[in-house]
């Protein structure tokens, strides 16, 4: 948190004059964590506030409500990352994230930082995500997306996705016994009233029950200044 905060000073004393800010806030009927439900399937209210310096190098923070049954209800989290978009029209996010979770005595016993690089072509989008130290057990453990964003017509598009979550010590973490699980989604996407709207299809290869099936709805509203 310490050199999250650092790293925003340092950034706004070089480019004070181009900065930008966003305040965005999400409703949606459940929220799906690499389709895995963090709210036991019940709606989640998702305000988010970033920073962006002008010269890509952007910083914010993000909270949810969440259910794990424990006594945990709130996940708040950090990141500081920066963004280029080369002249072959790739473009390319990478950055760190802190997972903080808050409700009981020993919820911050599941804090996490996360490494993470984004690659966008095209529409396309391939995401890595990296923690050392998953949901505080110790173990390593990534994430790898494939998306394809599709222009349907000019007020809706269609996401197609696909993604693999990975264990690398399946003794301190793993999923139902196995070392990794798949999830896929098909989003339709579009805007009315100022209002990003989101509804689609999630499931999961995982038996248990925060893995199961989905339909999410997601209703988005950003306020820049």
């Amino acid at each position: 948190m310490k050199a999250i905060l650092l790293a925003t000073a340092l950034l706004s004393s070089t480019a004070a004059a181009t900065e930008n800010w966003s305040f965005t806030l999400t409703g949606a009927n459940n929220y799906l964590f690499n389709g895995v439900s963090q709210t036991d399937k019940n709606p989640a209210l998702q305000p988010g506030l970033n920073w962006d310096a002008g010269n890509g190098f952007y910083a914010g923070s993000w909270a949810s409500n969440v259910d794990f049954g424990e006594g945990t209800n709130l996940e708040w989290d950090v990141y500081v990352g920066y963004y280029t978009e080369l002249s072959n029209g790739l473009g390319i996010d990478a950055g760190f994230a802190q997972y903080t979770y808050h409700g009981m005595s020993e919820s911050d016993k599941l804090n996490f930082p996360e490494l993470y690089l984004k690659l966008a072509h095209s529409g396309f989008n391939l995401n890595l995500w990296y923690s050392y130290d998953y949901f505080g057990f110790g173990g390593g453990h990534y994430v790898i997306m494939l998306n394809k964003t599709i222009a349907l017509n000019d007020n809706w598009s269609l996401l197609l996705g696909i993604d693999q979550s990975t264990s690398t010590d399946t003794d301190k973490y793993n999923w139902e016994g196995g070392s990794s699980f798949e999830h896929w989604q098909i989003m339709l996407q579009t805007q009315y009233a100022g209002l990003d709207i989101a509804f689609g299809y999630h499931d999961t290869s995982l038996k248990d029950r925060w893995g199961d099936a989905a339909i999410l709805l997601t209703l988005s509203k950003t306020f820049s200044w």
